[in-house]
């Protein structure tokens, strides 16, 4: 059985998005930005979102869905009048009625009884050992806090100017009818996303997370950017992933979100179309490895340069094997 992992580490995701929507606002549809510094803005739940929607697809060789996951899409968990949580419980008590390592005895009416504990069931569910989650079960009320977060708001590394794009709509009621409507919406021409994260050995004691969950959660990082086939985030690719673990969990280093940067050439950042358009600044990253306070970099890129720059640097080593790594 897997072991709850021991080290604390922070991720560092790069991935590009070419005329998309990486992350548009839910009111609106909007892409968020910030109109101060001229970057658009990546959510944790966007992250998280891709995670699980990655993982809810993938399948055993018997065509068996391989993870159990918790929090669903909106759309899959919008069935009844029950809360998702609610839901969710009542299927995952189903799926593993005749699973005693989800049970636990309890004292009822002067007898024992066994009985289906919440918090057992829930860490069952990998994107709760990963984010956590809650459970507003009658008398087994459960909330834990997941060991794996990511910054609330993640920037570009470059600014960016929105551009504006007309949509056209027909729909046909009839061979004669038809109904069209004109809107409008902002996509972004090109930006370097960074998503940083931090996964926590003490919470993860709560969760049962384990290293094994951690390589998944990776792994699923980088496909679902890959494999994104919506209108609005088919065009991105996964440029660089970092874990830098600590020698020490307790040990922190400031503004690890502040270490990779792009040299723009001669252009300024909002001309950016491609990744020919610039070079990634690697030295602060590999100064940073050399602290006392780093154990090791575990990074993986398909880029040549970037994995040019950091091959056979001192603490880097190769996140996946080359049969994992974006397969």
């Amino acid at each position: 059985m897997s072991t709850t992992i021991k080290e604390k580490s922070e991720i560092l995701f790069l991935y590009e998005s070419t005329y998309s929507i990486p992350n548009g606002d839910p009111f609106t549809g909007e892409q968020r930005y910030d109109e101060e510094t001229k970057k658009i803005l990546v959510s944790d739940v966007r992250i998280k979102r891709f995670i699980r929607d990655h993982l809810l697809v993938q399948k055993d060789d018997k065509g068996n869905l391989i993870y159990e996951i918790y929090v669903w899409n909106d759309q899959s968990q919008a069935e009844g009048k029950e809360s998702g949580s609610a839901a969710r419980m009542k299927a995952l008590e189903e799926s593993f009625k005749d699973d005693e390592s989800v049970k636990e005895e309890k004292k009822k009416g002067g007898r024992t009884e066994k009985t289906t504990s919440a918090l057992k069931l829930l860490i069952k569910c990998i994107d709760v050992r990963l984010f956590g989650g809650i459970s507003t079960k009658e008398g087994d009320a459960v909330n834990l806090t997941g060991p794996v977060q990511f910054a609330l708001l993640n920037p570009s590394l470059n600014e960016v100017e929105l551009r504006m794009h007309q949509n056209t709509s027909v729909f046909v009621s009839s061979v004669e009818k038809s109904r069209g409507s004109i809107g409008t919406t902002t996509v972004v021409p090109y930006a370097v996303n960074q998503i940083h994260g931090w996964i926590n050995p003490y919470s993860a004691e709560h969760t049962l997370l384990s290293d094994e969950d951690v390589k998944i959660m990776l792994e699923a990082m980088w496909n679902s950017i890959n494999n994104a086939n919506t209108r609005t985030k088919s065009n991105q690719n996964s440029l660089l992933l970092l874990q830098i673990i600590y020698s020490d969990p307790n040990k922190k280093l400031y503004g690890l979100d502040r270490l990779l940067t792009i040299d723009t050439k001669d252009k300024k950042g909002e001309q950016l179309r491609s990744i020919e358009d610039y070079d990634f600044e690697l030295e602060k990253l590999i100064a940073v490895a050399n602290s006392a306070a780093v154990s090791r970099v575990l990074y993986h890129s398909e880029v040549e340069k970037i994995n040019n720059a950091l091959a056979g640097k001192t603490k880097f080593e190769l996140m996946f094997t080359k049969k994992e790594g974006g397969k």
